[in-house]
């Protein structure tokens, strides 16, 4: 394993170990449960907006779930990356995430990779096309959770609680 690759896997391993932003919050303007079938990973997420500005910011994301290293790592990255930005730059960063994982390890431009901070150490998966879902959960559930807090839809997910 080449240095690179055993520094991405301690990131990834901490970022599963140590989760950022675990642990569901009240009040929320926006839930999501996601569930990956071919591997029973699942995430309830959490979003609350700042609407007081000039364009909504995602005030707050919160989670809990359970799932191999790849899936609780990339949401605990994500809930990083992307809380206190701006609605517009979160779906910038979800589309340059999305490209990284479909990239089946050609990676993408070296400048928008960088956008994704620790994200970025998750490309490696992209070789792997079953773990490519375990990567993408939590940014499913953001997605939604953004959508249904915009629409006004703050009940409950539909999921099993405690989870």
């Amino acid at each position: 394993m080449n240095p690179l690759d055993s520094l991405y896997r301690d990131l990834i391993m901490d970022h599963a170990r140590h989760p950022q932003g675990k642990g569901l919050q009240d009040p929320f303007d926006g839930e999501s449960f996601q569930v990956n079938p071919t591997c029973g990973d699942q995430v309830r997420l959490r979003v609350d907006l700042d609407n007081t500005g000039e364009q909504p910011k995602l005030a707050q994301v919160s989670w809990d779930g359970q799932g191999c290293s790849i899936s609780q790592a990339s949401v605990s990255m994500m809930k990083d990356l992307v809380e206190g930005e701006d609605l517009d730059q979160v779906a910038h960063l979800e589309e340059i995430f999305g490209r990284l994982m479909h990239s089946r390890g050609q990676g993408i431009d070296p400048d928008e990779a960088a956008l994704l901070g620790d994200a970025e150490a998750l490309e490696g998966t992209s070789r792997y096309p079953m773990r490519v879902k375990c990567a993408l959960l939590g940014w499913m559930a953001l997605k939604d959770a953004v959508a249904k807090a915009q629409a006004g839809d703050n009940s409950p997910a539909g999921a099993p609680e405690g989870i």
